[in-house]
């Protein structure tokens, strides 16, 4: 997983009473108490709170390593559990494809938490197998990222060519035309792609790096190097690790173009500028992740089926945005293969407009999920021919 950068902590504030009506905790020698942004829909500005809403306060009386430990021995274990059913499935693609899942949500949970935790552990073996379970997760993702980005595009076209579009300048008839021709560079290049990503995958899983670090995850389940920090309370230094994270969170959404993404689709909106702003939207949800496992810490409710409806929503439309934008940058690349009939160019363009589109739909339901107010119409559900 990407590493978000750093940003400086804002100066200490006292501690405002909670929202839900539990007390603020005085803070811990040396540890500051933040104001944050409140994930709360209509919320505009900051507010100055303990916890937010969807943010339990932990045991009374349980120190910081009470709770991180045991949160990472689970995950551990779950890692190690898909790892067994990974080489369990053998030839069985399907089974294979479930463990490696299982593989890459366990390492993304493992590696959300010793970044955000890192002051409560050993920061060289933290950083160390954070570093690796990251590299382990993109090698173990990158053929069914190659897999769903197929799909995707050969969905699309033969959604596309059933609608008469116009033509392109020179031709005649519908992009029937060039869209069959296009499924296939498509299906060759992607499909190249991904036997190279497993083959990359398969290396990876026989490497003594994996090894190395199958037995790190392994130690974890037993044991968690912890700080010194880690015996205090676990409210007074875990709360306000999390709520750095939902800090990061608030200002990436607060940099975002909201005020735009809140209108309905626009053909004039896509291009250039709109491709230049995937790379924050890719940036707040990574940052939506770290927020979700923080909380899964605190809460001692991992998985999906405990996620807040709001977070899950947003979730869901931010995994829609990163999975339009590379499958639109697919058509793009595709495009651009030399000696190409125009016929096919011209389909492989209006995918990559139907994928940007794609695009703006998803921000524009992050955008109602996170301001439902300023939301009066949806966008269209075709794209117009550029």
């Amino acid at each position: 997983m990407q590493r978000p950068e750093n940003t400086a902590r804002p100066a200490p504030d006292a501690p405002a009473p909670d929202p839900l009506g539990r007390a603020a905790h005085a803070p811990h020698p040396g540890t500051q108490t933040r104001g944050v942004h409140a994930l709360n829909p209509d919320q505009q500005g900051p507010a100055d709170h303990a916890l937010s809403p969807d943010v339990h306060t932990p045991a009374a009386h349980a120190s910081a390593g009470e709770v991180l430990a045991p949160y990472l021995h689970a995950r551990a274990g779950d890692f190690l559990r898909g790892l067994r059913h990974h080489q369990e499935a053998g030839s069985d693609s399907r089974s294979a494809e479930e463990a490696a899942r299982a593989l890459r949500s366990a390492a993304r949970r493992v590696s959300a938490t010793l970044y955000t935790f890192r002051p409560l552990l050993d920061a060289a073996w933290a950083d160390q197998l954070r570093g690796e379970l990251g590299w382990l997760s993109a090698t173990l993702a990158a053929e069914h990222s190659c897999s769903a980005r197929l799909a995707r595009l050969l969905d699309a076209l033969h959604r596309l060519s059933g609608t008469r579009v116009p033509p392109p300048r020179g031709d005649t008839g519908t992009l029937t035309v060039g869209a069959a021709r296009a499924g296939a560079l498509l299906d060759r290049q992607l499909t190249l792609t991904r036997t190279r990503a497993h083959s990359a995958a398969l290396q990876a899983l026989g490497s003594s790096r994996f090894h190395a670090v199958a037995d790190a995850v392994a130690l974890l389940a037993g044991e968690v190097p912890l700080a010194s920090a880690a015996s205090a309370q676990a409210a007074e230094v875990l709360v306000p690790a999390a709520l750095d994270a939902e800090e990061r969170l608030q200002r990436a959404v607060a940099a975002l173009p909201l005020a735009r993404a809140a209108h309905p689709y626009n053909a004039e909106a896509l291009g250039q500028e709109s491709e230049r702003q995937d790379g924050p939207w890719h940036q707040v949800r990574l940052l939506l992740r770290l927020h979700r496992y923080a909380r899964e810490v605190l809460d001692h409710r991992p998985g999906e089926p405990e996620r807040p409806e709001r977070t899950a929503a947003a979730g869901v439309a931010l995994d829609r945005h990163r999975d339009a934008a590379e499958a639109a940058s697919a058509a793009a690349a595709a495009a651009r293969t030399p000696k190409i009939a125009p016929a096919t160019a011209y389909a492989l363009g209006v995918l990559h407009a139907d994928q940007r589109h794609e695009v703006e739909a998803a921000r524009f339901t992050f955008q109602r999920v996170w301001q439902p107010g300023a939301v009066t119409t949806a966008p269209a559900a075709t794209p117009a021919a550029s």
